[in-house]
């Protein structure tokens, strides 16, 4: 048994050390736990699957993301940390009163109220169950609660305790399940876990469709890279793009990016002038006071951007990228429609190609014509799609390109 336990605070250790620091607090409330318990002990187990875990998550994380990233020895998780924790800069973010992940976020990740209502709680009555559940509960809540004194909080930052919250209602469900011929309350009981997973699936299937709604960055730039050298009407031979906040929240990722040029340690030793060799130049820049530099955009030929008016110098929206606004009932006589923002600069060419949230509302569009008036009288749901990322072109470097 201390074998296991040995090799699963190594593996805890070492993913809080390469992929997420906050299991770091996971792993002390877990290490905690189990020695109290009486379940491990300093020198048989916590030393060794620590300092095992530490020591190659380091050396793996460091050689690798430095030869990555192209820099001096980097420990990303722990730069994070630092920034976020240690300096406070999370709640630059948005701050959460400290019950937010126990009222709000942990009842939306296990979307199935039956869950924690009445399955996690059936496993804790059963004096057979009680322990076993226990021994995840506890850790693993202690884990939110001590998150919880952060200030900044997301539901991503404590999604790890969600196995073993299924765990222990998987035990509760079967519980119920297997005494639903001893009585009628267990019968009522298991008919209604039948029931929430059927309803939970249909939930699950509409919240699906709707959260591809809500990556306006993603499909911003990827609009941007299929038609920069068609539609936008300019053959740039290097082109600048500035991201702002909420296109990096909503899908840009380096992932997405064109990387046409050097990219390893050996392309840059032989590239003098790498970024000149390079095709695409992007920008995330945050500090106030470069972002009220005229000069500072005067390099970009586009910009992603929420607000416009935030962007200095003569720019023309030549592209909007639509995403989930919210969902209203419609009665009979009432209207259905999205807003629909212009552009300062029609597609030049051949339009872009259809993107999903526009195609996905062009559906829905042709589903409310054929169902809410032949089959719900006139009633009907709408999925509002909202403009959220503009795609801003340079009209100074664009001039130029035309000369």
């Amino acid at each position: 048994m201390s074998r296991s336990y040995r090799l699963s605070l190594y593996l805890l250790t070492f993913a809080g050390v390469v992929f997420r620091s906050e299991l770091a607090i996971l792993v002390a409330t877990t290490t905690l736990y189990l020695f109290v318990s009486g379940r491990i002990s300093i020198i048989g187990v916590i030393i060794p699957a620590g300092l095992a875990g530490a020591a190659i998550g380091l050396l793996t994380t460091i050689s690798v993301d430095s030869f990555f990233w192209q820099s001096k020895p980097l420990w990303p998780e722990w730069v994070a940390f630092y920034y976020n924790t240690v300096q406070g800069h999370s709640a630059d973010w948005g701050v959460s009163p400290w019950y937010f992940y126990f009222v709000n976020a942990l009842p939306r990740l296990m979307l199935n109220p039956i869950t924690y209502l009445l399955c996690i709680p059936a496993a804790l009555l059963p004096a057979a169950t009680r322990g076993r559940s226990l021994d995840l509960l506890i850790p693993t809540l202690a884990f939110v609660g001590l998150f919880s004194f952060l200030p900044h909080k997301e539901w991503r930052f404590v999604i790890y305790i969600i196995p073993a919250l299924t765990g222990v209602a998987a035990v509760g469900a079967s519980w119920i399940w297997t005494r639903r011929g001893k009585t009628a309350i267990y019968a009522v009981l298991s008919l209604t876990l039948v029931a929430s997973v059927l309803v939970s699936f249909v939930a699950s299937t509409a919240l699906l469709a709707i959260s591809s709604l809500n990556y306006p960055g993603g499909e911003a730039i990827e609009h941007l890279h299929n038609n920069i050298n068609g539609a936008f009407g300019v053959h740039w031979d290097h082109t600048n793009v500035y991201f702002d906040n909420l296109a990096c929240q909503t899908g840009v990722t380096r992932f997405l990016e064109n990387h046409e040029g050097p990219q390893t340690i050996l392309d840059v030793l032989e590239a003098q002038d790498l970024v000149g060799k390079r095709k695409w130049t992007y920008d995330k820049t945050e500090d106030p006071e470069v972002l009220l530099d005229p000069r500072f955009w005067n390099k970009f030929h586009y910009v992603l951007a929420e607000n416009p008016a935030k962007i200095i110098g003569a720019w023309s929206t030549v592209h909007v990228v639509y995403a989930f606004g919210g969902v209203r009932v419609l009665k009979p006589n009432e209207e259905s429609g999205s807003p629909v923002e212009p552009l300062d600069v029609v597609d030049r060419g051949d339009n872009a190609r259809e993107n999903w949230s526009t195609r996905i509302a062009r559906l829905w569009r042709t589903a409310e014509g054929l169902i809410r008036y032949q089959l719900l009288r006139g009633y009907w749901a709408e999925v509002r799609m909202e403009p959220k990322i503009r795609i801003l072109e340079n009209q100074r470097l664009y001039s130029e390109g035309h000369m």
